[in-house]
């Protein structure tokens, strides 16, 4: 693999988990490492991410983007047909893209890999236009995404995630799922399905047989209508219990339709995204990406 650009510019969603704080130090520790950078800027507000990344790809064979899943995956769209290499500093909070990458979740071993590291292409996934770099899903994690208090996200993380999920399950229910995936059309009841580009999701490895390079999504239903069996699902997979393929049926393929009854809202690498129906794919080796160096 080829190795990264000495030249960039850093963008950091200072909205995000740790942004603000780590914007300063990152921008000094890229510098030191030896990366050049044409500009940094920290982003106070979101919306003006698109344009700022939109301008940067442009301007800088590599672009930095710093903050959570959320905002690397409204990143991406601006990298497609572009030569510019994405690299990133994860800053939110479960960051499950970096687990999935191998990507150090500390500054330094980023910043390390951002000067060290090699540039690999990866596909990007898509939900009716809308394209992801590592997860979406339906079921609860909506549902938590659009409701869980910013402060208690800023504060305590992942574990203010598991706090709210617990508390919106008081009044969830399991859903008839209807997955075509040009094999068949398989209905099932679920109480959670994970659309899988990567194989970490909520900052757990849950989707194992996903790969960022393989071509194919992977659906992964939680089976049943129990939130006992759910959260049975998130435990033996956060040990590794080999009870934990028990839970689950997936399905995999280039192009998938999905559909819930009743229609649900998907979230998407934690932000949300349209209502069921609609048509998952993936684009191979769609971007290249700042990476651990294999080997």
């Amino acid at each position: 693999m080829p190795g990264l650009p000495k030249r960039a510019i850093l963008i950091v969603n200072a909205a995000s988990r740790s942004g603000s704080e780590a914007f300063e130090e990152a921008r000094d520790k890229l510098v030191e490492a030896g990366i050049e950078l044409v500009d940094a800027r920290a982003i106070d507000h979101p919306e003006r991410l698109a344009g700022e990344v939109t301008a940067a790809v442009d301007r800088a064979p590599m672009v930095i983007v710093g903050g959570g899943d959320g905002t690397l995956s409204k990143a991406v769209d601006h990298f497609l047909g572009k030569d510019a290499v994405f690299a990133f500093l994860p800053l939110g909070t479960a960051n499950s893209f970096a687990r999935t990458l191998g990507f150090p979740l500390d500054l330094d071993g980023a910043v390390d890999v951002i000067a060290n590291g090699e540039a690999r292409p990866i596909d990007v996934a898509s939900i009716a236009g809308d394209y992801f770099l590592n997860n979406a899903a339906l079921g609860l994690a909506p549902i938590v995404a659009e409701s869980v208090p910013r402060g208690l996200k800023k504060s305590l993380g992942r574990l203010g995630y598991l706090i709210w999920a617990g508390w919106s399950a008081a009044s969830f229910h399991a859903f008839r799922l209807i997955v075509t995936d040009g094999r068949g059309v398989h209905r099932l009841w679920a109480t959670e399905v994970r659309i899988a580009n990567g194989r970490f999701h909520g900052g757990l490895e849950l989707i194992e047989s996903a790969d960022l390079e393989s071509g194919e999504i992977v659906v992964q239903a939680v089976e049943g209508r129990s939130l006992l069996k759910l959260a049975w699902s998130y435990l033996t997979s956060a040990v590794k219990a080999p009870a934990r393929h028990d839970t689950v049926r997936e399905f995999r393929g280039r192009k998938l339709r999905i559909e819930t009854r009743p229609r649900m809202r998907v979230s998407i690498d934690g932000e949300l995204g349209p209502e069921t129906p609609f048509e998952v794919e993936v684009i191979p080796d769609a971007i290249r990406v700042a990476a651990p160096r294999e080997g």
